[in-house]
């Protein structure tokens, strides 16, 4: 009688694997004043708005806000860059590069958007295959002609 109770009241394992799920699409978030040095690996979104010198490692999406700064490697699935970046960052999908951003060097990405305004001076790879036929001199090439017609629409 009483063993049933207490079954009862006690979660399966199964409805504590559902609650999992729901954090996954959490936000980390390392406030303007934090500066972090060393290896970040998370695999929920990140906003820094702070400043991170050292690797984050993301499954997810990295934002640099506008007053963030990241300073060494960063390797994501998405990101969007309002703040300023130094160093190697390695996107598999979309890296959004704002009006606001300053990115200095190596890019690889499968997609890329840099917004006018943006300061982008950066040795980049574009592709979804890592055996790319295409040189970053291509790629800047391509990069620098969009941007200007961007510029030009505007």
């Amino acid at each position: 009688m009483f063993s049933s109770k207490k079954k009862e009241a006690m979660p399966s394992s199964s409805s504590k694997k559902s609650i999992l799920p729901s954090t996954s699409h959490s936000l980390n978030t390392i406030v303007n004043g934090t500066v972090i040095e060393g290896t970040i690996k998370s695999e929920s979104d990140i906003r820094v708005d702070g400043v991170i010198k050292g690797s984050l490692n993301c499954n997810a999406k990295v934002i640099i806000g506008p007053t963030g700064f990241i300073e060494g490697e960063v390797r994501c699935q998405n990101a969007v860059i309002e703040g300023k970046f130094e160093g190697t960052l390695q996107v598999t999908e979309l890296l959004n590069v704002r009006e606001t951003a300053q990115v200095l060097g190596d890019v690889r990405t499968n997609k890329l958007i840099v917004q006018s305004g943006a300061v982008f001076s950066v040795a980049c790879q574009m592709g979804a295959s890592k055996g790319s036929n295409m040189d970053s001199k291509s790629a800047n090439s391509i990069v620098k002609k969009a941007t200007e017609k961007v510029g030009q629409a505007s």
